[in-house]
């Protein structure tokens, strides 16, 4: 599926809610309560594709490598990253062709949850998931760009990788494992069936299986639409957690996190609780009223955008694409609704990117034209009529907006989006769908006409996967 793009919000301002005065019980580390304001759709590292998802898996799983706070990439569950300098990596020509071939080594006695070692069998039972045209991923690019995984026998946690084109980035397209001994059997099984493995992996039917996880904790008990509760990993390769049980719970009203923070249901709120307009508020009152909680900001990756589908005729003419870019005032939205406390996505990669730029030989940043908008959708064939909506063969220009619902913040937006577009002639219609559905349903079978919602642009990341096809 291809993802077309309007560059259209950045909240580079991501709120973190933690307690700063916390309970007895908090104090001894026996429990803590997180509040996130969306449900998971799944538990399978490999097919989460949410934000919620990635976090609540995060505290179970731990991937090859991680971002760290000075935006660089680390390795976590092995030895290091393959590199030139310490002879990791080769690059080699095949057929004329150049491809990479680097080591990666997992890290001493690492092992799932129940005890059974981490091999390069895991990895390579990965790839080949991934590989599964039947499987629905987020995105194939860690899989589709590797060649073979092979290793000895005698060494069966270092994995030789070859890559099928010697890239720069390579380390971030390697898969990260999977316990075969726990997957193999579903996977060969359902694996022929359109997302059968999706429907039938372990981490589907028994997520609480603690052989799925390699984090400091388990999944100890996850129930759809309520919670999910995690204890600690006794095979954990690295230091115990202190905090002895975390507790997620899934409040979906986000309008109702500051009351279950206050009512101490929860400790914290984590930074899929608040919109960032409801943390600027909370933050207010906790200065103002002298609250015992710290209201966090830091920079992020996160930025907000509109997903246009174009199997519809009209949004397929890049000219009303264009129009209606040109017809977003997102100044006006960022100074309304957010207090000025996020920046334009001038396009998917963060400000914190090196590789970040606003050369117009580069991108193309679209300001604020009405007269531009309205140029293009007269060149487009769209005539404005006497009801104040254009109409071209007649049919009249309007199509449907939709977000997550739960978030107040979300339905201002699209209000304002529909309020903008209204004086270029566009009739928009504005939607709200439970965030499972809207990120299962409507947005992978392709039933929507224009989606709102946030991804995140990892630094280093290719883009292939979010703008090719």
């Amino acid at each position: 599926m291809k993802k077309n793009i309007f560059n259209f919000l950045s909240l580079i301002l991501t709120a973190c809610l933690f307690a700063s005065v916390t309970s007895a019980k908090t104090a001894s580390n026996d429990e803590l309560v997180i509040g996130v304001y969306s449900d998971y759709e799944t538990l399978n590292p490999l097919l989460a594709s949410t934000a919620v998802a990635d976090y609540i898996i995060r505290f179970a799983y731990r991937p090859m490598i991680f971002l760290d706070y000075d935006n660089r990439f680390k390795p976590l569950i092995v030895k290091g990253i393959p590199s030139l300098k310490d002879k990791t990596v080769k690059i080699i020509t095949e057929n004329e062709v150049k491809k990479l071939v680097a080591t990666w080594e997992f890290i001493s006695d690492l092992k799932w949850g129940d005890g059974h070692p981490i091999t390069c069998e895991d990895m390579k039972f990965a790839w080949e998931v991934g590989l599964n045209p039947n499987v629905s991923l987020p995105s194939r690019d860690s899989f589709e760009g590797i060649e073979s995984i092979t290793w000895d026998n005698k060494t069966p946690s270092k994995c030789v990788v070859k890559y099928k084109s010697a890239k720069w980035n390579f380390f971030m397209n390697t898969p990260a494992p999977l316990p075969k001994h726990l997957e193999e059997a579903g996977f060969k099984k359902y694996g022929k069936e359109r997302e059968g493995y999706d429907r039938n992996s372990t981490y589907q039917k028994n997520p609480l299986n603690k052989g799925l996880w390699n984090g400091p904790y388990v999944v100890s008990e996850a129930k759809l639409g309520s919670h999910v509760i995690l204890t600690p990993n006794k095979f954990y390769y690295g230091t115990q957690p202190h905090i002895k049980r975390i507790i997620i719970r899934i409040i979906p009203n986000s309008g109702t996190m500051e009351a279950n923070l206050r009512s101490k249901n929860i400790d914290s709120i984590s930074r899929m609780g608040l919109t960032l307009d409801q943390a600027i508020d909370f933050d207010k009152k906790v200065k103002s009223e002298n609250l015992p909680y710290s209201v966090v900001f830091q920079d992020g990756v996160t930025y907000a955008h509109i997903d246009v589908n174009l199997s519809n005729p009209i949004l397929k003419d890049l000219k009303v694409r264009k129009a209606l870019s040109y017809g977003l005032n997102k100044e006006e939205i960022i100074n309304s609704v957010f207090y000025g406390k996020a920046i334009v996505a001038n396009h998917n990669v963060a400000k914190l990117d090196r590789n970040y730029t606003e050369d117009p030989k580069l991108v193309t940043i679209y300001k604020p034209s009405r007269r531009l908008a309205k140029k293009l959708l007269d060149e487009a064939g769209w005539k404005m009529g006497s009801d104040g909506y254009r109409h071209k063969d007649g049919k009249k220009l309007s199509f449907t907006l939709v977000a997550a619902g739960g978030a107040k913040v979300n339905e201002t937006i699209q209000a304002i989006i529909q309020s903008q577009w209204k004086t270029i002639g566009v009739d928009l219609q504005i939607k709200s769908e439970v965030a499972r559905y809207l990120f299962t349903e409507l947005l992978p079978k392709r039933k929507y006409d224009m989606a709102l919602y946030s991804w995140v642009s990892f630094p280093e990341a290719s883009m292939k996967s979010v703008l090719n096809s």
